[in-house]
This record gives structure tokens, C-alpha cells and sequence, in this order.
């Protein structure tokens, strides 16, 4: 169970991961990430921040590669900003949530069509 002070920490981060990408951060390699959610252990010294990334595979490998590269710059940013004893050690995960929300929200937009044509078939006969 997690408590209230590591809920509204993980809140936080995610809320200075954000801003520090999009403000700060001048890689060309990064673009069209969103922070999807912060997990922080209950010892409050590592957090898993996972991004969603926009784009194909290859992009999605540059990007996250790139946000690796700067993960201290970004962590160094957040204790700065928080303002907390010990600055939770940061870990990118690549989040697939959207993208398979995506692929199952074809697949039912596709199957509704093909329903559309077997009902519209089945009716007539």
C-alpha cells in the first residue's frame, strides 16, 4: 500500500520530469514524449518514471536512449526543484499502455466494420 507522502512525491516528479523535458532539455533526438506515471518504492530512494513516445520503433529507441543520456541531468534538475533530502534515483521504463490502446482501438474501429457488412449481409438473406 502506498502512503500519501509517496503518492504526492510520485505526483511531483512526474509533474518536474515533465517540465524539465519540455523546457530544458535540448536534445533534437527528443520529441512528442508524454509522462505517463512515476512508481517511487516506499523507501523513497528509486523511482520508475515511464514516458509514452510518439512515433516508430527506431524513434521510440533514439528518444529513449537520449532521455537516458540525460538522466542525471534531469534527476540533478528534480532535487533542485523538490527540494528533499535524498533525490530519488530516476529509471526510464518505455510505457506500451497508449500504443496498445491504440492497436486494440483499431481492432474494434475494424471489427465494427466487418460487423457492419456480415450483419448488413445476414439481414438481407
Amino acid at each position: 500500500m502506498t502512503s500519501r507522502r509517496s503518492e504526492r512525491l510520485a505526483e511531483s516528479i512526474k509533474q518536474e520530469v515533465s517540465k524539465i523535458i519540455l523546457y530544458e532539455l535540448k536534445d533534437p533526438r527528443i520529441s512528442f514524449i508524454t509522462v505517463t506515471k512515476v512508481e517511487i518504492t516506499p523507501d523513497l530512494k528509486n523511482a520508475k518514471v515511464y514516458i509514452s513516445i510518439l512515433g516508430d520503433d527506431g524513434t521510440r529507441t533514439k528518444t529513449l536512449r537520449a532521455i537516458e543520456h540525460a538522466k542525471g541531468f534531469i534527476q540533478s534538475k528534480v532535487g533542485a526543484q523538490l527540494q528533499i533530502r535524498y533525490t530519488p534515483i530516476l529509471t526510464f521504463c518505455l510505457d506500451e499502455s497508449v500504443q496498445k490502446s491504440l492497436h486494440i482501438s483499431k481492432l474494434i474501429d475494424d471489427a465494427i466494420k466487418g460487423n457492419d457488412i456480415t450483419i448488413k449481409g445476414e439481414l438481407e438473406e
